[in-house]
Order: C-alpha cells, then structure tokens, then sequence
C-alpha cells in the first residue's frame, strides 16, 4: 500500500485534475465510498474486485441511476478505505481506486499496476452556446497504449487519433473507410487490458487522443455522468469481465449457425418455395429464408408499416411457413419501427397514442425515403405493448425470427419526444430497446422458444437482449470486404460477438464470382452465415453458375460440417463471453506488431484465419503465434510457432490453420440442423510434438430450450492429452447436466500428425485396430453413456 501511495503522490503531480475542484469530505454507505467535492458529490461502487463504477453527479443535479447496459449486480466484495493527509484509497485485492485530496485527483489501479486516471474528470463547456456537446470527461492516457472500441467503425483496429462521432446512422454502400455506422457504444478498450464504459445513452463523441496529447474524452450533450473502469488479467478475462457487467448473449438457436436464402427480396409465396426447392434439388445445406419488406407491400416506398401480409403475394402464408418447417426451414420476416401514414396500421397507431410525438403531444411526422412516417415509441409501455402484439401474431403464424431494420432509428428528428426524453438522448437506444421488447416478450408468451433477432442498431449491452448484429450496407466491393474483419473483430471485444456481414456484400451492382467465392469462405469462419444482397446481383448460390455454384457449395457444407465446434464457440460465447472471431493480439498480448492486426484472425481458440480481401491473390504473409505449431486445415503442412510465412493461396478456400494440440470435433454433411446428431462424429486431434498436453471441449443440448444449460438440458464432452516420448494418452469424459438424457456415441478419432505408425492402440486397455496414412491415425471410439474413455497410443 505504502508503494501505491508513493506512486500516486507522483502521478498527481504531473496529471492534476480541474484546479477548482476541492476534496471536502468522505463516507461508505452500503459499500459505495462518497466523496463531497467543492462542486459536486463521487459515488464510486464495486461491482467487483475487477470492475468498479464512478459517478459524478454536479451540484444542483439530481441524481439518475437508471442504466440501460448494467444488468450486473454488485457483489459484496471486500473493499478498504484507507487514508493519509493527502490520499484516500478505496481498494480490493483486484481493483484499487487512489484520490488525491489536493489537487484533486482519481487513479484506477489494478494489482498494483495504474490502468488509468481522470485528466480534468467532468467539465461542462458551452454552456451558453448552441454548440453541442456541453459535457466532457476527460482521463489521461499513456503514450504507448493503443484504443479499441466505439461501437463499429472501419478505422483500423488501432482507433486512437480519432474523435469519433457517437450516433447511430447508416453508412450506405461503404468500402474500407466508415468513421460513422450503426453501432456506436461508449466503450474504450486499452492494449493494457482495462476498459472504460461511458454509461450514458445520448449522443455525443469519444476523442481517442485526436489533439495527440494523451487525453480521452468522452463528449456528450446530457445525461449521467457514469462510467465503469474494467480491468482483466489478459483480454478474454476482460471481454468476459465487460459481458458480466453489461449482460452475455442468450445461446442462440443452433439453426442461426445454418445457412441463410436471403436477398432484397422475394415477392411472392410462389418464389419463396421455388426458391428453397432449388436448395433442395441442388443439395445445399440451408435453414432459413429471410422475407424483405416485400411480404407486406408491392412496392418499397409507401407500404411500411403495414406489418402484415400482402394477401395479394402471398396467400396463404400459414400453409407457406408450415411447409418450410417441413423441409427444415425456419421463416424469418422484416420488420421496422416505421409505421407510414399511408399504411394499413397508421390510423390505430395515432388513435393507440403509440408514437413519438412533437411537443404539443401530437404523432410527430416526417419525411423520408419510404415515406411520410411516425415511428413507434419503444419507450413508452403502450407502445411496447402495441408493437409487440404484432410480433406475438406473427409468431403464432409459425414465424421462426426476426429481421429489426432502421433501428438507428433510420431518421430520427431531434425535435422529436418519447417517453424517456427528447430524440437525441434515446436515439443512440432506440434498437437496444426494440431488441430488449422482442426478448422480453419471447421469455412472457413464448417461454420454451430462443429468439432469433437479427438487428442492425444497438447499444452497449444489446447482446444481452439477443441482439444479432450485422454491418449494414457493405458495397459489393472488394473495399467492402476488406472492412469486415475488423468490423467483426471490435464488435466482438465490445461483447456482440455475432457480428457478420452480407456475405457478397450488399450495395451496388458490382459482378465478380471471385469476389463472391472468397466473401462466402470468409463466412465459413465467421459468425452467421447469410448471404444478402440487392436485387441486382443474386446472393443465393442456387442462382449462381455451375461453378460458382459447386465451390460455395463446399463452402457451406464445411459450414455444416464444423457445427459441433461453432455451437460450442457459441456455448463458450453465452457462458463466458468470449468472442468467436479474437484478434491475434489476445494470443499474444505483449506484441506491438499485432495491437493493429486484423489481416488473420483466431476462429475461436483453435483456427488460425487469414481471409483474401483482394482479387488475384495466389500468396499472402502470415503470422503463426508463438504458443503452439500450427497445421494447414486442408493440407496437414506444418508451420512453426512464431514465424511470418509467405503461403500459397488456393482458388478453393482462403488460408486456415489448426493449432498444435487442439480437438476439433465435426460431423458428416446434413441438409439442415434438423438432421444434427451426434450419434456418429469425427473428433480430430493434432498432435503436435511442441503441446505436450491440452484439452478441448463439445457441448450439447437440444439447440432448442432457452436456458438449457441452467436448466441441466446438456451434456459436455471433455477432451484431454498428456504425450511423452512412446506414448500418447487422449481421454474423453461426458459431463451430463441433471435433466440430460445421454445417449451411446461411435467416434471416428482422427490423430494428425502421426509420423510413424503406432505399435498398440489401447482403447480403456484393451487392444483395438487402427487404419493409418501418412500423416493420420484413424481409431473407432465406442462412447458408452456415463463411461469415460482412455485411448493409449504407443509410438
């Protein structure tokens, strides 16, 4: 202690805070230490030993304590108070905050090591300006840590140097470059693993030290003056520690990592099922369709808001949904929070009292380009109720999920008002708060069903509500395409880890079957798999040529093939938080060379991804990270632990490696994920000479009931390997939750890497028959349920 009070007796001296703010006093209530100030009162609480929270709340202001991104309940963790003349230090064994009686100054500090500290804390500026905004937090930063987070920006991986605008609008037909989209989230993220989440829904700015003299400040035209400091013993403690605090993503349905049919759009019943026929006949894997707005109107401009069936075009879409569901496929519909005066539902919106109103109280219209329009009031109960009414009947039809478009809101006039205040301060909200009311109201009237919810607008937290979000309208481009990783990759970090893209791209009328191809084997390694475009250009494999057709054919049936693996990704995701798509630099922390990489990326733990992002591409430079050997996916070839290679790209699929060590567990190609089974899989293993031991894991359930693991609906099977110089020993133990049944399982272990052929294989002792090739052993596994299984293999 006496060593962090020296260090910040320094510290204060070179970075004092606002000059006129005066330390006056200081009390604990319930655990929250309170400090009174010349100008205001500090509420600083734990909500652990690794997350704490400040508040800061002015003279004169009443104090708000609604958040829209907590969802985490502070625990009781032991916290101390110690004091000297100048110094107050509240601290844990993790998290310590340090303030500096005079001049005054706050410094958070993590295991002893500071992570960050007010620079002038609150400010409010402009006051009697017109210029917005008016209030600012300032924090000092060291000159060497690189800054992630904002939302979903193409900026580079590294953001610092920007002031980054915080208000959700659609970037349509972007390339390489997009300051501005549909996420913003006032989160910061360090290269010394701690973050700073700005906890206030209006709009305003995050400065990433765009004056270069090391300061952050966070902009913002009202609202509360809250912000958690997070701090991680590497960056998945950190991500995992964030999504504790601002809620973890509800394990999606296992069809969501299916393949989508989805493009702008299908007009009619009729060509709905011709077009999910054609999958059928041609024997590519698909799980859903997704209707734009077509299935409510005939025409994009003038009939939004309908929110119910074009009779005309689709006659009977009870019978159209109920045969889909017989071939597999789920029915996913368009929706927006627009309701146009020229449709069907305006009239009751206005008379229900459900929209945004103008300051008189009256439906606040306006123009844009579908229309003149209102837009619902999400915030207000009546029209929560309103709208999700709508959604209930659908789902009642047999709808299987949900498409929430403009939620930015699209346009969103400052003049106007909803239930929880002006325009400006939900607007960043309004898609947060529209996926949080499908959730909700799913978990009321639709208890035993996991909701799809794709949306393109959220907030801090909107993972939470099952928000899926996808990177909106990418140019059809290669420029476009080259932006997705890091898009992916931030968005990840920042706890929405199903971030994804138009697979194809979206924008533009752009043709070129390479760019497709390498677009759709990018999918393969991200998120979820949903090809959509406009109508100028198909976006469906089964309307492309023959051989464009066959290589993404391969394409999505790998897809298929890797579902155990994703679906655990997914498990691991909704357990801990865990991105899916992790920069190299969560392998390797310390490397400078990789805190603004996003050229490859890890695939969960175990895949190494370098996607092609350019046209004629036949060799690109990879970096194989220091921990382990890696191996080619498709060929076997061996790369060695922390060197840079140039490799050789082929035309059938972009560069993928497997860690040394690592199980990977697939099954045979299905037509959907109603035939999923894991009665016969494969389960692959690569040895590798420098991973001596490792494990890995596969979890299952039903991929239907929400809650299955809380509930005791699973199983996990765990895998493990120790090896020495004769013998290598692989184990594979099954944890059954208490509601479970388990079930017999035959397994095809594939060792890789065998160099040599074996002199015995014991499987629980008893000697078995093994086939061998050059560079892989094959072994029949009988899993019997509730018996572990010992494999010996001597060398």
């Amino acid at each position: 202690m006496k060593k962090i009070i020296l260090f910040l007796l320094i510290s204060s001296l070179s970075f004092a805070q606002n000059a006129n703010r005066k330390f006056e006093s200081y009390k604990v209530v319930q655990n929250t230490l309170e400090i009174k100030t010349s100008d205001g009162q500090y509420f600083i609480k734990p909500y652990s030993d690794k997350i704490i929270e400040t508040t800061f709340l002015p003279t004169g202001e009443k104090s708000n304590s609604n958040s829209h991104a907590v969802v985490l309940t502070p625990a009781k963790s032991v916290f101390k108070v110690r004091q000297t003349q100048n110094e107050l230090v509240f601290s844990s064994n993790g998290i310590a905050v340090s303030i500096t009686k005079s001049p005054f100054q706050i410094t958070y500090l993590y295991k002893n090591k500071e992570l960050v500290s007010e620079k002038n804390g609150y400010v409010k500026r402009n006051a009697n300006s017109k210029e917005q905004p008016q209030e600012t937090l300032e924090f000092n930063l060291d000159a060497s840590e690189a800054l992630y987070g904002a939302g979903a920006r193409a900026l580079g991986m590294n953001r610092r140097g920007n002031r980054l605008e915080l208000y959700n609008q659609a970037d349509y037909g972007y390339g390489t470059h997009s300051k501005k989209m549909n996420f913003s989230i006032p989160l910061v993220m360090s290269s010394k693993i701690y973050a700073v989440h700005f906890d206030n829904g209006a709009i305003g700015w995050l400065d990433l030290d765009s004056k270069k003299d090391n300061t952050l400040v966070y902009e913002t035209i009202s609202g509360r003056k809250t912000y958690q400091v997070i701090a991680g013993d590497s960056w998945v403690g950190l991500t995992s520690n964030y999504t504790a605090l601002t809620g973890r993503q509800p394990l999606i349905p296992r069809w969501v990592l299916g393949n989508f049919s989805s493009r702008f759009g299908y007009h009619s019943q009729e060509e709905v099922s011709k077009t999910i026929d054609k999958y059928l006949k041609d024997e590519i894997p698909v799980d859903a369709i997704i209707l734009d707005l077509y299935w409510f109107g005939k025409t994009v401009t003038g009939t939004m808001g309908n929110l119910d069936w074009d009779k005309d075009n689709f006659s009977d879409p009870k019978k159209m949904i109920s045969d889909l569901n017989g071939k597999g496929v789920k029915t996913v519909l368009i929706t927006e929070p627009f309701i146009l005066t020229t449709s069907s539902r305006w009239q009751d919106a206005v008379d229900k009292k459900v929209l945004a109103t103008d300051n008189a109280g009256n439906p606040f219209k306006y123009d844009f380009f579908f229309g003149n329009t209102g837009l619902v009031d999400v915030f207000k109960p009546e029209g929560k109720t309103w709208f999700w009414n709508i959604y209930k009947n659908l789902i009642n039809q047999g709808v299987g999920g949900w498409w929430g478009d403009l939620g930015e809101p699209e346009v969103f006039p400052s003049a106007s008002f909803t239930a929880q205040g002006k325009a400006d301060e939900v607007h960043n909200i309004y898609g947060h708060t529209w996926a949080k009311m499908i959730d909700e109201g799913y978990a009321k009237d639709f208890p035993n069903v996991r909701p799809f919810i794709l949306m393109r607008a959220g907030y801090s937290g909107s993972q939470h509500y099952g928000m899926i979000p996808w990177s909106g309208d990418v140019s059809r481009s290669w420029e476009g395409l080259q932006s997705q990783p890091e898009i992916a990759l931030q968005m990840g970090m920042q706890g929405m880890a199903y971030m994804h893209s138009d697979l194809g791209g979206f924008a533009g009328d752009y043709f070129d079957n390479e760019l497709y191809v390498r677009w759709l084997q990018y999918g393969v390694f991200q998120p979820v798999y949903r090809p959509h475009a406009q109508e100028e250009v198909a976006s469906e494999p089964v309307n492309k040529d023959i051989l464009t057709k066959a290589k993404v054919k391969k394409q999505i049936e790998l897809r298929y093939q890797m579902l155990p693996y994703n679906y655990t990704l997914a498990f691991e995701n909704n357990n801990k938080g865990l991105p899916l798509m992790r920069p190299l630099f969560f392998e390797e922390s310390t490397n400078e060379k990789l805190l603004n990489s996003c050229d490859s990326y890890l695939w969960g733990n175990d895949f190494l991804v370098t996607p092609i992002t350019k046209a004629g591409v036949t060799n690109t430079t990879v970096y194989f990270p220091k921990n382990n050997n890696w191996y080619d996916f498709y060929t076997g070839q061996k790369h060695e632990a922390g060197n840079t290679e140039n490799i050789a790209v082929s035309a059938d699929n972009i560069p993928v490696f497997v860690r040394g060590g690592a199980f990977v567990p697939m099954i045979k190609i299905i037509q959907n994920t109603t035939k999923y089974s894991l009665a016969n899989f494969d389960l692959h293993f690569y040895f590798d000479e420098k991973t001596m031991s490792s494990s890995g894991k596969l979890y299952n359930d039903d991929g239907l009931t929400p809650n299955a693991f809380e509930k005791g609906a699973y199983e996990i099977l765990n895998f493990s390997s120790n090896a020495s110089a004769k013998v290598i020993t692989l184990k594979i133990t099954t944890t059954v939750g208490k509601v479970f049944a388990g079930t017999d399982k035959n397994v095809t272990l594939l060792v890789h890497n065998i160099s040599s052929k074996p002199t015995k294989v014991t499987v629980n002792g008893a000697n078995v028959d093994f086939k061998t090739n050059a560079f892989m052993l094959e072994i029949a596994v009988a899993l019997k349920k509730g018996l572990d299984n010992e494999i010996k293999i001597q060398l």
